[in-house]
This record gives C-alpha cells, sequence and structure tokens, in this order.
C-alpha cells in the first residue's frame, strides 16, 4: 500500500471564503447576458463577489470558469424545458411540451433567469476559442439527437410513418425553438412565442400525417 498522503490538496490549509456554487451561478449569468468575450475578469469578480486571485485559485481560467458555467447552465435549467418532453406519452405531446415550455422558459416567466438560451445564443466558437466553441456545438446537438431519437420511436411505435424524414422533422423543431430564443432575447413576449409553437405544430401535423388522422 502507498504510503502517500492521499487527502484531497483542497482540504489542506486556508478554507476558501466563498461558495463556489454561488459564485458559478452569479458567473453563468453574466456570461449568459453577456457572452464570454464581452465579460471581462473585472465583470467575473464583481458579480461573484470575489478578487481575481480567488477565482483564478477557484477556476483556473476565464476559459474554465466558462466551461464551468456550461456544466451548471445545464444542470440547473434543462428541466425547464426538458421536463415535459421526456414524460409526454407521444412524439407530438413531446414536441408540443418542448415549444410550449421553452416559450416560458426563455422569456423568463418560470424563474428569474435571464431571457433566451445560453448555449443557443453563444457566438464563443466564432470568436476564436475552438475547445470552448466545440463543447458549445456539442450542447447544441443534443437537442437535435433527442428529438431523432424520440421520433424513431414514434416510428416505431405506429405514431408517425415509416417514410417520415427524421432528420428533417428533428431539424424543423430545433430550428423553431432556436429562432424563439432570439426573440425571447430581443423582447418577445411568451404569448407571441407560444403562438409560434402553435403555428410549429400546425406543420408537425402535416408532415407526420397527424392532421389527416384528426380529421378521420
Amino acid at each position: 500500500m502507498s504510503n502517500v498522503d492521499e487527502t484531497p490538496a483542497r482540504s489542506r490549509g486556508r478554507p476558501r471564503a466563498f461558495d463556489r456554487e454561488a459564485a458559478l451561478a452569479q458567473a453563468t449569468r453574466l456570461f449568459w447576458i453577456k457572452g464570454f468575450e464581452a465579460t471581462s475578469i473585472a465583470d467575473l469578480t464583481e458579480a461573484m463577489g470575489i478578487g481575481s486571485p480567488s477565482l483564478y485559485a477557484a477556476f483556473g481560467s476565464k476559459e474554465a470558469l466558462y466551461a464551468e458555467a456550461l456544466r451548471h447552465y445545464r444542470d440547473n435549467n434543462e428541466a425547464l424545458v426538458w421536463a415535459g418532453f421526456f414524460s409526454a406519452g407521444t412524439a407530438r405531446d413531446a414536441v408540443m411540451s418542448l415549444l410550449m415550455d421553452s416559450a416560458a422558459a426563455l422569456t423568463g416567466c418560470v424563474a428569474d433567469i435571464p431571457r433566451g438560451c445560453m448555449v443557443t445564443l453563444s457566438s464563443v466558437g466564432s470568436e476564436g476559442h475552438v475547445e470552448l466553441g466545440e463543447l458549445v456545438r456539442t450542447a447544441r446537438a443534443i437537442t437535435l439527437e433527442r428529438l431523432k431519437l424520440r421520433i424513431n420511436q414514434a416510428i416505431s411505435e405506429g405514431e408517425i410513418p415509416a417514410s417520415a424524414d427524421v432528420h428533417a422533422l428533428a431539424r424543423f423543431v430545433q430550428i423553431v425553438q432556436n429562432g424563439m430564443s432570439i426573440l425571447a432575447r430581443d423582447g418577445a413576449t411568451r404569448s407571441e412565442l407560444e403562438a409560434v409553437a402553435e403555428l410549429a405544430m400546425l406543420g408537425w401535423d402535416t408532415r407526420t400525417g397527424a392532421a389527416k388522422r384528426r380529421q378521420g
């Protein structure tokens, strides 16, 4: 057995004088509102209530802090738009829930959060930060994959015809949701976005044959 002291390093010495998760929440909110490039270290230390030495000691760098902020954003906000999607009995209900819940969440109607989606609105990849850009692209791709999985399940269950273009349907829903995020940031209301969601579902019904089944 090794004689090396395996006590975690951060348990030694003087404990940090701030709540790391609370500071991370403030950093996430700031990145969400301003974006990566426009957020300075001075902005971050002011919002987080710490000095720059503490910021670097706790998070390593601005880039590493942003990566953690993306994780914090996902862990604390994902359920606002995805819970109904995952619990819905049909693909149509799942998509309707996703868009309606997005209309509420993206406009800040269900929680004290900034408008729009932090991931959708991020331009970090185009600002020269390759690794962070890849993190954001991967996060965006999750939406498409979840939609494709749900549509494929609906096809296997007979809800949607096998001839349906799974990728195009999933992209359609993703694009609608992304557009809602941008408009929410510009001030669109919840009711406006809900109207968009209802119109999008008409398109969904046309492409999946749901409209004909309802008429029948």
